[in-house]
């Protein structure tokens, strides 16, 4: 039996993963100096810093993935891809106001807009392609986790919102 490649869907996936991974790094870059994540006090089961990274890469990763699929399948039209793009951006800005500009009540309002982009865009996918969805499940997990944590450092740091 014979493998044969289709470099057409290679370049989609390659496209789709490579965008939100390079993004999520570039991100990562910009605010890793303002990073005091360490110095917060945070509510209980707050994991160690160490865990964000890779955490966030796994997700870019099956984002790309999920998005890929639609994309060789030919469905990742209309509100799937918008959804797919606001979500991705406002996703990257959370850092951005959480970190470099520490407006901690701000990054809190503005994950709860993610938390709704996420799951909208997971349905549009799950609607288009059922294994696109479900592969959205640990962000959905993950980004309602991350609420948790910004309100709970919301009220446990409130002099510094």
């Amino acid at each position: 039996m014979s493998v044969r490649i289709h470099w057409d869907k290679v370049k989609i996936y390659a496209v789709s993963i490579i965008i939100p991974l390079a993004l999520g790094a570039l991100v990562g870059f910009i605010t890793s100096r303002f990073m005091d994540y360490d110095t917060l006090v945070k509510p209980p089961f707050a994991p160690p810093s160490i865990l964000f990274p890779i955490a966030w890469s796994i997700l870019y990763l099956l984002m790309g993935i999920s998005y890929g699929m639609l994309k060789v399948d030919g469905i990742a039209e209309g509100s799937a891809t918008v959804l797919y793009f606001v979500q991705l951006s406002v996703n990257l800005l959370w850092p951005v106001a959480f970190f470099v500009f520490k407006w901690r009540l701000f990054a809190f309002i503005w994950i709860l807009l993610l938390d709704a982009l996420v799951i909208a865009m997971t349905v549009s996918f799950y609607r288009r392609k059922k294994s696109a969805g479900l592969l959205q499940i640990p962000y959905i997990l993950w980004v309602l986790f991350a609420t948790y944590l910004n309100l709970g450092i919301v009220l446990l740091n409130y002099t510094n919102t």
